[in-house]
């Protein structure tokens, strides 16, 4: 198989060149689904009538974002900036959402800059209406290794609630393997494990995750060009927990259309935008992949493939042997 893989399209102002000829949307713009009714927008996540154009008076039950953690719109600003940017989507988020609805918000934390954005975020919503629920730890299975410091190995994912949704509990018995190790109790003058604790080898998702596969190149969902792709099975998670099939699902910084393609396959509705028409195109084409094919990404290819056919870059290709496989 061929490996044709994009760069970052942060970072790369000559592929977004080749790119954004071949997006449908343009600032402003809504395709919308015919099928499912789902909503993908070239909007701004802080600007009221790009939410009102977006919402069209639905109000949503569960909303999922991951914005750029220390960048804005790709442009890299001071704290107090980043926090006030925050500020104007979290608005935006509260009155798009049900009287009683979720939302789980991704934020880093740069243990090499005061641990930010992350304790400035978390001050700034003290001072909006949200009700704290639980601070989630992602693990990840492949680190960043260093030999000056500890690995590291986590995502952190922030889980607020307006009203009283619903948890569902039953949704969240997963197959999550028991992995702790430790006396329980003694029975019968025997000590058991925290392994003997029920008869399920599996146990109920907690807040720190330790299942999930961050998505890299051999993984089946992976999306080349997409620098912050979040798993596909983290998301179906949150989704099974916090809605139920029909509910409406959003997402402020769609980017890889992780959301929307976990919402399909959960039954859900979802309207989701990004400020940059790539992403956005980048997200319609995942769904519509999906549909075409059952496959939840490109692997080693990627989502321009066909308009780039011929193309100097399409013949820069390098031959490589790859496992078509999808870990999750």
């Amino acid at each position: 198989m061929r490996n044709n893989p994009l760069p970052r399209l942060d970072a790369s102002a000559e592929v977004r060149g080749e790119l954004l000829p071949h997006c449908r949307l343009q600032p402003g713009e809504v395709w919308i689904d015919r099928a499912s009714g789902h909503r993908v927008g070239c909007l701004d996540a802080t600007d009221p009538q790009s939410i009102a154009k977006i919402m069209d008076d639905e109000r949503a039950q569960l909303a999922i974002h991951d914005p750029p953690y220390n960048t804005a719109a790709l442009e890299r600003r001071t704290i107090a900036e980043f926090v006030a940017w925050c500020c104007k989507w979290v608005s935006h988020t509260y009155s798009s959402l049900a009287n009683d609805a979720s939302l789980y918000v991704w934020m880093g934390a740069d243990q090499n800059n005061g641990f930010q954005p992350l304790p400035d975020f978390l001050l700034m919503m003290r001072d909006h209406p949200f009700q704290t629920r639980s601070f989630i730890t992602m693990r990840n299975q492949r680190g960043y290794g260093t030999q000056k410091n500890w690995m590291a190995v986590r995502q952190e994912l922030l889980y607020y609630t307006k009203g009283k949704p619903a948890f569902n509990v039953d949704a969240e018995y997963t197959d999550i393997p028991k992995i702790l190790r430790g006396y329980y109790k003694r029975v019968n003058g025997k000590m058991s494990e925290n392994l003997e604790r029920s008869r399920s080898n599996t146990i109920r998702a907690g807040n720190v995750w330790v299942d999930i596969q961050q998505v890299f190149y051999r993984m089946e969902e992976n999306i080349s060009g997409c620098y912050a792709q979040k798993p596909l099975k983290c998301i179906d998670r949150i989704i099974r927990a916090s809605s139920l099939p029909g509910d409406l699902v959003i997402d402020f910084f769609s980017h890889s259309g992780t959301t929307l393609l976990a919402s399909e396959m959960q039954n859900r509705k979802c309207f989701t935008i990004d400020i940059d028409p790539i992403y956005a195109e980048i997200t319609i084409r995942r769904l519509e992949h999906f549909r075409a094919t059952g496959r939840k990404g490109w692997q080693n290819g990627h989502p321009f493939e066909t308009d780039l056919a011929g193309t100097r870059r399409d013949e820069a290709r390098v031959p490589q042997e790859t496992v078509q496989e999808s870990l999750l």
